[in-house]
């Protein structure tokens, strides 16, 4: 049954990732540009990108999108916990995080023509979604059932989804933000990378990203506050200490304080740009070591299973 779902689940994402390519590349290289100034072909992208954004994702597609959620959630459910049991590593943490990612896409698709962001989210969830059948998790028998631990582990996933989505915005706001200076700095460029500009094009406005981001990260970093919280009482719960400094502690806490301090910059300074969205991506990389780095070398290169 589960290899079922492993199919099911990365034949739908897959599958609605080739047709947002396919039909992206369809409408990136039109052949009226042939000849066309630079300046009226500049004006004809720009066209372009308001016709994609103005289609955003179909209709058919958010539904098929919805199947693959709800088939993907029910395969994480019955792998992370089968028969009362716990299986968790590395791998599954990826998949639960890029489920979640792709679901708040899909959430967020039906406000704001995100299509850009689609490109790269569906990918990447395909990829994660069969990544438990290659590498294995360890299985977690002590305390997987306690209410706490479950409390504790559905919070902690659901910031990761939501840092991992914010992560993302922030690659595509960069991309923009250079292509916006390249434009400014020659009008003239044109290469063959026009197909990237014109992906690019089918994304809201820098301010409504930024907008999107931020809430992104504010919700995040309530959860990754209460993760903290909610970890140090399960721990005193399990082994009577409410801190234990591990390497899982350590990269949470750091990912916690830069996120906090950028949250912060912004609201008393304002703090955007490139700087803000680098830090971003320091932020959610913390954040990656503090669980899933840290396992993939535990797991994969050193072969040690530590829960």
């Amino acid at each position: 049954m589960d290899i079922v779902l492993y199919a099911l689940t990365a034949l739908l994402y897959g599958g609605l990732a080739v047709a947002g390519w396919r039909a992206h590349r369809h409408t990136a290289v039109e052949p009226a540009f042939v000849g066309v100034p630079a300046g009226a072909h500049l004006a004809a992208g720009m066209e372009s990108g308001r016709a994609s954004k103005a289609s955003g994702m179909s209709s058919m597609g958010r539904v098929l999108l919805g199947v693959a959620l709800l088939l993907h959630g029910v395969l994480l459910h019955t792998t992370i916990f089968p028969q009362n049991a716990m299986v968790f590593g590395f791998a599954f943490a990826l998949s639960a995080m890029f489920w979640l990612g792709a679901g708040i896409y899909w959430i967020e698709s039906f406000f704001f023509p995100l299509d850009g962001l689609r490109l790269l989210v569906l990918p990447l969830a395909c990829v994660a979604s069969v990544m438990p059948l290659i590498f294995g998790g360890v299985r977690v028998l002590s305390y997987s059932a306690a209410p706490m631990f479950k409390l504790h582990f559905l919070i902690a996933n659901i910031a990761y989804g939501l840092f991992a989505i914010a992560a993302l915005h922030a690659i595509l706001m960069l991309m923009v933000e250079r292509r916006l200076q390249n434009m400014r700095g020659t009008a003239t460029r044109h290469t063959s990378n026009s197909w990237v500009s014109s992906w690019l094009d089918t994304l809201p406005p820098l301010l409504t990203l930024e907008k999107l981001l931020f809430r992104l990260i504010s919700a995040g970093f309530v959860l990754l506050t209460l993760t903290l919280i909610s970890g140090v009482a399960f721990n005193e719960q399990l082994v009577d200490k409410a801190f234990k400094l591990d390497h899982k502690t350590v990269f949470a806490i750091l990912s916690w304080l830069m996120f906090g301090a950028l949250l912060t910059a912004r609201r008393v300074s304002g703090w955007r740009g490139r700087a803000a969205l680098r830090w971003v991506l320091a932020s959610f990389l913390a954040l990656l070591l503090a669980y899933v780095g840290s396992r993939f070398v535990f797991e994969v290169l050193l072969h040690r299973a530590v829960v």
